[in-house]
C-alpha cells in the first residue's frame, strides 16, 4: 500500500510509519493543513489511501477532506483525538470511509486499510446512491424522493446513507448505533428506533422502504 498521512504529531508519524513499512508499505507524510491542500491539488494518483489528522496546522482536516472529495474517491480514515458525536457524524457526511479515534491499535488501522484498499482497488466510488423511489447524493449531501428534494438532519441522512449502502441487508440497532453515533455512546439503542421513526416520515409514503425486522433490526427495499 502507498499512504499519504497527514498528521502534525510527529511522534505519532513516527510509530505509524514504522509499523506501515515493517508490514511492506510505503507512507508519505506532512505534518500542516496548507501543504496537505497544495499536495491534493497537485493529485493523489500515486497513493492508495489518506490517514487524515483532524486538528492541524493552518488548515483542519474536515477542509481536507472536503477537497479531497471534490476531485478523489481515495479512501480516507480520520484518525483524530476528537470523538465527539457531531464530529464523527460530520466525519462521515463529509466522506470519510472510516473514524478511528485516538488512542489506537495499530494492527487493527493497518487491517483496515489493507481492507479499504483492497475493496477500492479497480472501483470508483458512485456518489449516488438509489433504492426504489429514493436516492441522495454522498457528495452534495442531497437527498431525492421521487426526483423530489427533501431535507434531512444529519443523523437521518447518515442513517438512510448505510441503509442505501447496504440494501436488502438486516442492520441492527447497535450496528447502526456504532457507525452513526460512534463505539463511545452510551445512551440507549432506542434512539435508533426515534431516528428511524423520523426518517420514515421525512421520506412520506416511501419511507415504507424501510422495514422493521422483528427482532433483529431494519433493512431497505425497494
Amino acid at each position: 500500500m502507498k499512504i499519504l498521512l497527514i498528521e502534525d504529531d510527529s511522534q505519532i508519524c513516527e510509530v505509524i510509519t514504522h509499523y506501515f513499512k515493517n508490514h511492506g508499505s510505503a507512507i508519505t507524510t506532512i505534518q500542516d493543513g496548507k501543504t496537505a491542500l497544495e499536495k491534493i491539488q497537485d493529485g493523489l494518483q500515486e497513493f492508495d489511501l489518506i490517514l487524515l489528522d483532524i486538528m492541524l496546522p493552518e488548515i483542519d482536516g474536515f477542509t481536507l477532506c472536503r477537497e479531497i472529495r471534490k476531485k478523489s474517491d481515495i479512501p480516507i480514515i480520520f484518525i483524530t483525538a476528537r470523538g465527539r458525536e457531531e464530529d464523527i457524524l460530520y466525519g462521515y457526511d463529509l466522506g470519510c470511509d472510516d473514524y478511528i479515534v485516538k488512542p489506537f491499535s495499530l494492527a487493527e488501522l493497518y487491517v483496515k486499510c489493507s481492507a479499504l484498499v483492497k475493496r477500492s482497488k479497480g472501483l470508483v466510488r458512485n456518489t449516488l446512491l438509489e433504492c426504489g423511489n429514493i436516492k441522495i447524493d454522498t457528495r452534495s449531501l442531497r437527498c431525492f424522493v421521487r426526483e423530489r428534494e427533501i431535507e434531512l438532519p444529519p443523523k437521518e441522512f447518515a442513517i438512510l446513507k448505510y441503509l442505501l449502502e447496504h440494501e436488502n441487508w438486516v442492520i441492527d440497532r447497535n450496528t447502526l448505533l456504532n457507525r452513526i453515533w460512534g463505539y463511545d455512546y452510551f445512551g440507549t439503542d432506542r434512539v435508533v428506533d426515534n431516528h428511524i421513526k423520523k426518517l420514515r416520515k421525512a421520506l412520506g409514503e416511501s419511507g415504507t422502504q424501510i422495514k422493521t425486522v422483528i427482532g433483529r433490526g431494519y433493512k431497505l427495499t425497494k
